[in-house]
C-alpha cells in the first residue's frame, strides 16, 4: 500500500510542479489513476533512479503547499 494518497483534483497541480522540477519526464511518464500511487511511485522511482523514500518524500512536499509553484 503506498505511502500517501493522491487526490485526483491535486494531480494536475503536482504534475505541472513535477515536469518543471524533472523536465525529462513525459505525459506518459506521469499518466495516474486515484488508487494507483504504487504504480506511480514505482515508475517515478525507475524514471528518477531515485529511491522510493526519495519519491513519496517529492510527492508529499508538492502536496503540502499544493497553491505554492514550488517543488
Amino acid at each position: 500500500m503506498a505511502e500517501i494518497t493522491i487526490a485526483i483534483k491535486d494531480w494536475d497541480r503536482l504534475k505541472i510542479k513535477l515536469k518543471r522540477k524533472y523536465n525529462h519526464l513525459t505525459d506518459d511518464d506521469l499518466v495516474f489513476a486515484p488508487g494507483k500511487e504504487d504504480d506511480l511511485i514505482n515508475h517515478l522511482q525507475e524514471r528518477l533512479h531515485r529511491n522510493r523514500e526519495y519519491v513519496v518524500f517529492t510527492l508529499k512536499k508538492g502536496l503540502i503547499n499544493i497553491d505554492n509553484n514550488r517543488l
